[in-house]
């Protein structure tokens, strides 16, 4: 404790990541990265960098990141932003939007960032409960516009569940909300493409529309800190000239995170890998007696069997190095949210769970 801190950052809490840990043999299932290599694209960009390149500035705006993501999503480059991780992003939306403690929405359970972000910005919180099975109540954009909120942070597909909202859903709430709505993508690209989700489709027909996405889950580079915003040019012009900070992204970033969405064949693969393997994953899950929902991200979240300590359990996993995540919130405590390995990695856990999940 410090007496220079600011009130308000004393009286708050920071983010909990989930544990990072040194030792390799560890199987990491806690914090929903992608158990697969990123695109060989990436190691070439990364081996062809001239080390005299980092004597310069980087492009300010990431120009040659924002060419190649416009030419995925069929938008102007004027629609994009590249931020450093898409909690750069996240915090570029309250700085913008939301003028010093006016409101937050959002939904419970939700993203754990967003209180603290807002916290940070000296803005309260308004948490609506999800509906029974983590379904998305109809009124919200109504409820969140007559508690004064500016901003909307709604993941989708959502965390910790799995649950995919659909795109009706989304639809109404953007045009029902008067304030901008941040619709947090970070784990669309696991969504099953049978199902024809996409939200940038909706971007054309709301201009508070925010779109987010994240280079750390689907194209397997969380340790390069990369993400990106999508919206209508009004929308993301602030944030691009105003708020973001300077040289925001680095070259090497840039770089590497072009030579990734350029090859998203490459991601794709690993994305029908991961999918394949939460249908076994979910499948075992329920034969050792867990209640899974279907998920359409790249973790589940099981609810363990009735009389068993989740908390415990997450435990004794950990003492045998295998790291799930345990949540401390209102009606997550029975479960785990568990991120979908390699194959090898989920069988070692299967075979721990088999002989764990005793009730207590």
């Amino acid at each position: 404790m410090t007496r220079f801190e600011r009130d308000s950052v004393r009286r708050m809490q920071g983010y909990r990541w989930g544990e990072q840990p040194e030792d390799a043999r560890t199987i990491k299932l806690n914090t929903n990265e992608n158990p697969h290599a990123p695109s060989p694209a990436v190691a070439r960009a990364l081996a062809a960098l001239d080390v005299a390149d980092l004597r310069r500035y980087p492009s300010p705006f990431a120009n040659g990141f924002r060419d190649a993501a416009a030419a995925v999503h069929g938008v102007p480059r004027d629609w994009i932003i590249a931020t450093n991780g898409g909690d750069e992003l996240l915090r570029l939306a309250l700085t913008t939007f939301l003028e010093p403690g006016q409101p937050l929405a959002t939904t419970a359970p939700s993203y754990s960032l967003y209180p603290v972000l807002a916290s940070v910005q000296g803005s309260p919180t308004i948490e609506y409960p999800l509906d029974a099975d983590f379904a998305l109540p109809e009124d919200l954009g109504e409820r969140a516009n007559a508690a004064g909120a500016g901003l909307f942070c709604l993941v989708n597909p959502h965390a910790p569940s799995g649950r995919l909202f659909d795109l009706d859903a989304v639809d109404a709430l953007a045009r029902s909300f008067e304030g901008v709505l941040l619709l947090d993508e970070a784990y669309v690209d696991f969504v099953d493409p049978a199902l024809g989700h996409d939200a940038t489709r909706l971007l054309a027909r709301h201009d508070n529309l925010l779109i987010l996405r994240s280079l750390s889950k689907g194209y397997a580079l969380a340790g390069l800190r990369f993400g990106y915003g999508l919206g209508q040019a009004e929308l993301i012009e602030p944030m691009l000239t105003k708020t973001r900070d300077s040289y925001n992204v680095d070259l090497i970033a840039q770089r590497l995170a072009t030579a990734a969405v350029e090859d998203r064949s490459w991601a794709e693969q690993n994305w029908a890998a991961v999918r394949r393997e939460r249908t076994r994953l979910t499948a075992a899950l329920r034969d050792l007696g867990c209640e899974v929902p279907a998920s359409q991200t790249n973790f589940v979240l099981a609810r363990l069997p009735a009389g068993c300590d989740a908390r415990a359990v997450q435990q004794r996993l950990r003492e045998a190095r295998v790291l799930v995540r345990w949540f401390d919130t209102e009606g997550l405590r029975d479960r785990l949210r568990i991120s979908v390995g390699t194959p090898e990695e989920d069988d070692r856990l299967l075979e721990l769970l088999s002989a764990t999940l005793v009730p207590a």
